[in-house]
């Protein structure tokens, strides 16, 4: 069984592709650990600089 790569609390950074906005990128804190959505494992986060959470696939996050 696969666990998830990042743990809540950790600062990690969304790699937006090009359906996302430039701004969208940046650095996020994992807020809450998602189950697989077949894609593999989904993480909630929140953007540091202004607090917007989104939810993210593993592979957007490094």
């Amino acid at each position: 069984m696969q666990n998830h790569k990042f743990k809540v609390g950790e600062t990690v950074e969304f790699l937006a592709g090009a359906s996302y906005l430039a701004k969208t990128r940046g650095h996020y804190v994992v807020v809450r650990l998602l189950p697989s959505e077949g894609n593999g494992f989904q993480y909630r986060v929140k953007n540091v600089a202004d607090g917007h959470e989104r939810i993210v696939r593993e592979g957007q996050i490094e």
